[in-house]
């Protein structure tokens, strides 16, 4: 999955987000994102990330090996 197609998913879930996304191995297969998004507020970590996994519809563990994630709402 290139790093658009990752941006793309993420876009599309999550309209308002500011999403920074960086290619940790150079081979569009392991990343790190931090996304922020008021679809957050009033999530624990754990559900902001299970929102993420909902998103890449399920590509995770298939066309993308690992993520990294750093999610927050716009007031952290």
């Amino acid at each position: 999955m290139s790093q658009d197609q990752l941006k793309s998913y993420l876009s599309k879930a999550f309209p308002d987000a500011v999403i920074d996304i960086q290619d940790l191995a150079g081979d569009n297969d392991h990343f790190a994102a931090t996304i922020t998004s008021s679809a957050f507020q009033g999530k624990t970590r754990i559900q902001q990330h299970q929102m993420v996994f909902e998103a890449l519809e399920g590509h995770m563990g298939t066309r993308l090996h690992a993520l990294s994630l750093k999610t927050q709402t716009p007031e952290e």
